[in-house]
């Protein structure tokens, strides 16, 4: 299985958008700092992860969500409340 991932940092509720095979790893894998992109905005918490049985599938959509554009807007309605709790 592959997923993608949100990541909301607590420094300051920047998001972040992933996929990876293993989410739990791959959280404290940002939280150690061992991501560049990520390490200045320490500590991040997940607040939402799809799961694609293919890898192609989930390079897709988080390329999808990495645009910001209409699929970002509806994933963000959708977990309006999940981004106002976390962090």
């Amino acid at each position: 299985m592959y997923h993608v991932y949100l990541l909301k940092s607590k420094k300051d509720d920047r998001l972040y958008v992933g996929y990876t095979s293993d989410v739990e790893r791959r959280l404290r894998t940002h939280n150690a700092g061992l991501v560049t992109y990520t390490r200045k905005y320490l500590p991040w918490v997940l607040i939402y992860y799809e799961s694609f049985c293919s890898l192609e599938d989930a390079k897709k959509r988080e390329k999808a969500l990495k645009y910001f554009g209409k699929a970002y807007a509806q994933l963000k309605g959708r977990i309006m409340n999940s981004l106002k709790g976390a962090g």
